[in-house]
């Protein structure tokens, strides 16, 4: 008899923040990315967050880290979602690299929608950098449609990286109704 595999998506603690923040860099920079398809290694350095940030992401009123644990409780994925008004943000919604292309992301990515209900949000953005064109076709390809609004990568700041050449980012919404 198969023994089915219980994976769940909840609300992360401070005390998971340790390991979100080494799931997280290793799925977006260093070597340890590029297994995914995903990774921002070829466009930054640097790290992705810090735990202090990941603190605040839990911590902030209105805004909420989830994670993705498998039946170990071992966690494998996450993202942030802080509400903005009627809408709500998705960021770093990550993935670990060798479980990539498993429906994970996508999984995340439904329950950042029901969340989004839940706190009365009309829609869904996020901003993607404007070089990962497989990212966006992904999210697209997923609903999310590009607002054409850009705004700049934060260049100054060494927290959300070290940037090899001039980047932006460009908004993606998805309405939710």
């Amino acid at each position: 008899m198969k023994v089915e595999k219980k994976m769940k998506i909840v609300k992360a603690t401070v005390a998971d923040v340790q390991e979100i923040n080494e799931l997280v860099n290793s799925a977006y920079r260093g070597e340890s990315s590029k297994i995914g398809w995903t990774t921002e290694a070829d466009l930054l350095d640097g790290i992705r967050v810090d735990e202090e940030r990941l603190k605040e992401f839990i911590q902030k009123k209105d805004s909420m880290l989830l994670k993705y644990v498998d039946d170990e409780n071992k966690i494998i994925g996450c993202v942030h979602l802080e509400k903005h008004g009627y809408k709500l943000y998705l960021g770093m919604l990550t993935v670990q690299p060798d479980l990539q292309n498993r429906g994970l992301g996508k999984e995340m990515m439904k329950e950042a929608e029901v969340q989004a209900k839940a706190v009365n949000c009309s829609a869904v953005y996020m901003s993607v950098i404007t070089d990962r064109r497989v990212l966006m076709e992904w999210y697209i390809k997923h609903g999310y449609k590009n607002t054409g609004v850009k705004k700049p990568f934060p260049s100054h700041d060494k927290r959300f990286g070290l940037p090899k050449k001039p980047l932006e980012f460009i908004l993606l919404e998805k309405s939710i109704l």
